[in-house]
């Protein structure tokens, strides 16, 4: 059976059938899949009953796995699963749900912030593959913006402002905005702000995309005000209603996006009463966006 893409949204997502991701990819499939990155931006898997080993070992096929270090205040012997997947659950090292105050779940929170992975990062990802092991009875929903779509419906003027600024991210910024300020010397210096460009074009469509966060804090040369007031109102357009799609979980879905196309959120469900066991692989990206700023 081949791969088959069917869109499910007017400007991007796509839904894939023909691939068994137990099983090793050929050549052919792997490359329908990188196409069908380039064109939906997401795409959707159902039905992918699979273990961490074979979800690592997918997720090789497009590029080196970015480790999940250094992007939450997780420690390294607080980890239920390896350091090639990132927990996004409510759960703790045991395996039990986060109790409502725990600190760890407080900065989980800013998952429902619209964000771009690892935008935070000076080389921040190319993919994210997550996959739905337990789901929520209601809510959970992961919401996605396609940010090429966001950036063709700017007006002239601001396409000529926009292009060459370069913002500053990192995750202080993005956990400020839901009063989380309570980090260490240790986590500001890891958190330290990374330089991305606000324009980036795509190495194989060169379509130019939005490339914005709740990470972005700040504009090179900007006020910090004016700055964030700017990224706000930036934001606010690229999540209209008509570039927005919102992936409702079913189990063993996966869900694979490209981070330098789209922002995602997740949305609001019963955190402290029910399991949300998501796993997610990172694709690491090939080089920064900026010119990082001396140390």
């Amino acid at each position: 059976m081949s791969v088959t893409i069917r869109p499910l949204h007017p400007v991007f997502v796509g839904e894939v059938s023909g691939v068994d991701l137990r099983r090793p990819m050929a050549p052919d499939e792997v490359a329908a899949i990188e196409a069908g990155m380039d064109k939906y931006a997401v795409l959707v898997f159902h039905g992918q009953d699979i273990s961490d080993e074979q979800q690592v070992a997918f997720t090789r096929n497009f590029g080196q796995i970015e480790l999940a270090v250094g992007g939450n205040i997780t420690k390294a012997n607080e980890r239920r699963i390896s350091g090639e997947l990132a927990d996004i659950s409510n759960l703790d090292p045991d395996s039990k749900i986060y109790q409502r105050d725990d600190r760890r779940r407080m900065f989980n929170l800013g998952n429902r912030l619209w964000h771009s992975d690892s935008s935070f990062r000076a080389v921040p990802a190319k993919y994210s593959l997550l996959s739905g092991r337990a789901v929520p009875s209601h809510g959970g929903n992961t919401e996605f913006a396609d940010m090429r779509a966001a950036y063709d419906a700017l007006d002239d003027a601001t396409k000529a402002e926009i292009e060459g600024l370069v913002c500053e991210h990192s995750l202080i910024y993005s956990r400020g905005q839901l009063g989380f300020g309570e980090f260490s010397e240790e986590e500001r210096a890891m958190f330290r702000p990374v330089r991305q460009s606000l324009v980036r074009t795509h190495p194989v469509t060169g379509r130019k995309s939005l490339f914005l966060a709740s990470h972005a804090g700040t504009i090179v040369g900007w006020p910090m005000p004016e700055a964030r007031a700017f990224l706000r109102d930036l934001i606010e357009h690229a999540t209209q209603r008509e570039f927005v799609h919102a992936h409702q979980w079913c189990q063993h879905d996966l869900v694979m996006w490209d981070n330098r196309q789209t922002m995602h959120r997740a949305r609001r469900y019963d955190e402290t009463g029910e399991v949300r066991d998501m796993r997610r692989t990172t694709v690491a990206g090939e080089a920064p966006t900026a010119q990082q700023a001396a140390a």
